[in-house]
């Protein structure tokens, strides 16, 4: 069975709790029609029984009529509108006289109901409403005074209103159903632009999106929150494409230069020291290409996220000298002067591997842009909050509208004035992607020809 589409569950769901709201409105409206219809025959009757009466005497526990030709001649010889119906019945229920408009009819005596109780039954097939009121001589019941009055016409009024209501149903509800249907088809239009907009979308047309609804509703928090799926999306695929045509250029450069050495190297003999300096070369920029290859796989595990954490307690002082001790070849081969600061021993919980990673990188990159006989500083402070470590170089600096872009994939700034500084530009991007699993937030700060400083800052609360 086909199910219905968003708009008609809508609609639909709608018409049930209409339905059920009309139904109450109309039986509630029957209802109060019936009752002041009932109402006002009962006041009549009421009202004839009080007359009645009042117009009979008593004499010996017999009854009459005070003015029997008069009361005979009334409306009761006539068809009224509502016609009354009176009948005088002795102790055991035998007629005593009657309203010449029964004629050869009379109203029955129901000894099963009450006295004084209203209560619906027939006269010649036609609706009545009848009550039987006891007569009393002092304490004796010597009679009764039956009156009755016709329902015919109450009942056509309330058969009529049901007829309308039972026809007045099903045609509001449809008209309702429709109606519905129109409003949550405008109001779901912009669900409608959703199927659109996503029916457009491919892997080469990532530019279009949801026109946003005027309301500020929930439709409208949904096409906004979409869009900006669809951003987050298309900046990762320009950032993958991106990065795999740098990452080809990065790889096709080395592979081109031992492919080009080896080429001239085979076009002719030669002596053993030149076998030598182009074997070694080749290895060289090998090297290179492995380095950068691991680069590159450390990136791939980092921006799938599946590096699993191992946090453990480790000794900050420690995990920096140790990667100072590691740079110490180039530290003096550059006559660099290294000073660390530490108020006091620093403890945080992180993981140590990727850690290190950071810490090395930074240094590195701190002595790779350092001219030889300059110094470099790691200073670390505390204050309530937090723990910083500083990492501060007397380098080559980096320029002002280029530090926003360091942290991109192989991005270098200004490497063509500087051939002699080799690098892959993935030094600081691996940095940053680092600092954001294992919640470190890091800053840098640049003049050129100055220096450059970057900031590791720790949040207290994160290590506890």
């Amino acid at each position: 069975m086909q199910q219905f589409s968003f708009k008609n569950r809508i609609a639909f769901n709608y018409i049930i709790t209409t339905a059920l709201l009309i139904f109450v409105v109309f039986f509630t409206i029957y209802s109060i029609v019936k009752l002041s219809v009932y109402n006002r025959l009962n006041n009549d009757i009421g009202k004839e029984v009080k007359n009645h009466l009042n117009e009979i005497e008593i004499k010996n526990n017999a009854i009459f009529l005070i003015h029997l030709e008069e009361w005979k001649k009334r409306e009761h010889n006539t068809v009224d509108v509502n016609p009354v119906f009176i009948q005088f019945l002795d102790s055991k229920g035998n007629l005593i006289e009657k309203s010449p408009n029964l004629k050869k009819q009379n109203l029955q005596f129901h000894k099963d109901i009450a006295d004084d109780e209203l209560f619906d039954t027939k006269l010649l097939h036609n609706k009545i409403r009848q009550i039987q009121t006891p007569i009393y001589n002092r304490t004796q019941k010597i009679g009764y005074l039956v009156i009755a009055m016709s329902l015919e016409d109450a009942s056509m009024v309330l058969q009529n209103l049901f007829e309308v209501l039972i026809i007045a149903y099903p045609l509001i509800l449809v008209v309702l159903f429709l109606i519905a249907r129109f409003i949550a088809g405008r109001s779901i239009k912009p669900i409608s632009s959703i199927i659109e907009t996503s029916n457009i979308i491919t892997k080469d047309n990532l530019t279009s999106r949801i026109p946003l609804p005027q309301n500020l509703d929930e439709l409208y928090v949904l096409s906004k929150t979409i869009n900006n799926l669809l951003d987050r999306i298309e900046n990762t695929i320009e950032r993958e494409k991106e990065f795999t045509s740098d990452a080809s250029h990065e790889l096709r450069t080395p592979l081109t230069v031992i492919k080009g050495t080896l080429e001239v190297l085979i076009r002719k003999p030669r002596n053993a020291a030149e076998y030598e300096e182009k074997i070694n070369f080749c290895i060289y920029e090998v090297d290179r290409l492995n380095n950068l290859v691991d680069q590159l796989l450390l990136l791939a595990r980092f921006e799938n996220q599946k590096q699993s954490l191992k946090k453990e307690k480790i000794y900050l002082n420690t995990v920096i000298l140790d990667s100072i001790s590691r740079y110490s070849t180039t530290i003096q081969t550059k006559n660099i002067q290294v000073v660390t600061e530490f108020k006091k021993d620093y403890y945080i919980k992180t993981d140590v591997y990727l850690f290190s990673i950071v810490i090395n990188n930074l240094i590195s990159n701190a002595l790779k842009y350092s001219d030889k006989n300059t110094k470099l500083a790691i200073i670390t402070t505390d204050d309530d909050d937090k723990i910083e470590c500083s990492i501060i170089d007397s380098g080559i600096g980096i320029s002002s509208k280029d530090i926003s872009k360091v942290f991109n994939q192989f991005f270098r700034s200004n490497a063509t004035n500087h051939p002699q500084i080799k690098g892959t530009g993935l030094g600081l991007s691996i940095v940053k992607k680092l600092c954001l699993l294992l919640s470190i937030d890091v800053q840098i700060s640049s003049q050129e020809s100055v220096g450059t400083a970057v900031t590791l800052s720790y949040d207290k609360e994160d290590f506890k």
